[in-house]
């Protein structure tokens, strides 16, 4: 195998996995013995130093990790102080909204009205602080208990979740229609 074939292999098993790891496995994975997988990482890192790159590889205890020039730093900095944007997706905003109606609620309680598990939107919702867990359930297991945040509150423009929008009976019958007539269509695909 040709020598950048094995340097964009190392590169990408160090870049994936984020953490050092061990010769052995990069000789293993590479298909060459330690001593060959050893004197192409070194020569990757001479290069990584010598051009202007922003990252480098470092050798700990045997093993190899990829990482930021300390010269990057500051840049990386400039980039974590900038505000987030968070994309609320159509799977989000359900499940937020199931949450701040029913508020305190389970997930298993959000996952009965989806119908689907909803750990990963909950647990995005909490990362985003939209949502947070606010109690346990006083039931076997003691399930955590779910509700909005005051970024909810400011992120949609009302002072408590008294304000939400109140759905008259003819729009919960859209909605559940719309809601069956959907299912239908996804069992007939």
């Amino acid at each position: 195998m040709e020598i950048n074939k094995l340097e964009g292999i190392i590169e990408s098993i160090l870049f994936t996995m984020g953490e050092s790891v061990e010769l052995q496995k990069i000789a293993a994975a590479i298909e060459h013995d330690e001593a060959t997988t050893r004197k192409v990482i070194h020569q990757m890192m001479d290069k990584y130093e010598v051009e202007s790159r922003g990252i480098r590889i470092v050798e700990l205890n045997d093993s190899f990790q990829m990482c930021t020039k300390k010269e990057m730093y500051e840049y990386l900095i400039r980039i974590a102080k900038q505000p987030k944007r968070y994309m609320l997706t159509d799977v989000l905003l359900e499940t937020l909204s199931i949450i701040a109606y029913k508020q305190p609620v389970t997930k298993l309680e959000v996952e009965k009205i989806r119908g689907v598990k909803s750990d990963h939107a909950v647990n995005k919702l909490v990362e985003y602080n939209l949502a947070c867990e606010v109690g346990r359930l006083d039931a076997p297991g003691r399930p955590l208990l779910f509700g909005t945040t005051e970024e909810f509150l400011r992120r949609f423009g009302v002072q408590s979740v008294d304000d939400l929008p109140i759905l008259n009976h003819e729009q919960m019958e859209n909605f559940k229609s719309e809601a069956e007539e959907e299912i239908q269509l996804k069992l007939d695909v």
